[in-house]
């Protein structure tokens, strides 16, 4: 999986998503111009630890990056499309972008491809949802659909076996 932030403007959001993409193993791309420099404190606190360990990939431009990826699926996530993301099958190379947090994905873009457009359902009062809480309600949606390939899918406890809770209540 890939998720792509294109023009993002707060790096605590960047930090985040950063940080939900390294728990998943997802690749993430960043589209210039960014909001902020790679070095701020904002950045690095939210992405904790994992942030030098994240694959991470900058680009010039949407151009660049569209012309390096020929052929890719790429899911818009934006407040005006027509579907839901859970409408939409996605394989596990394809690429889910954001736009920035002030404007989103351009109007253009998504004229452009309209198929390609998801939203999340919300109440019409409200605007938009943060970007990295979007990004990982999408994301993860798409690691589902994909059986969460490479993922652990159970987790082990730090003081405790979970059979002791079982031996207790006699299961």
């Amino acid at each position: 999986m890939n998720i792509v932030l294109l023009e993002p403007e707060i790096p605590a959001n960047t930090g985040n998503i950063g940080r939900t993409c390294y728990a998943t193993g997802t690749k993430l791309h960043l589209i210039e111009p960014l909001g902020f420099s790679l070095n701020e404190k904002h950045l690095k606190r939210a992405g904790m630890d994992y942030w030098e360990h994240l694959d991470v990939q900058c680009w010039r431009d949407y151009q660049e990056f569209e012309q390096a990826h020929p052929g890719a699926v790429i899911w818009m996530a934006t407040t005006k499309a027509r579907q839901c993301y859970t409408e939409v099958t996605f394989g596990p190379e394809d690429y889910i972008m954001f736009g920035k947090e002030s404007a989103g994905i351009p109007e253009e873009l998504l004229m452009a491809h309209p198929e390609r457009c998801i939203r999340i359902p919300m109440m019409d009062e409200i605007r938009s949802l943060n970007l990295s809480n979007a990004a990982a309600i999408v994301l993860y949606e798409a690691l589902r659909q994909n059986d969460f390939a490479g993922l652990q899918q159970a987790g082990e406890l730090h003081r405790h076996r979970w059979d002791e809770g079982e031996e207790e209540h006699g299961k």
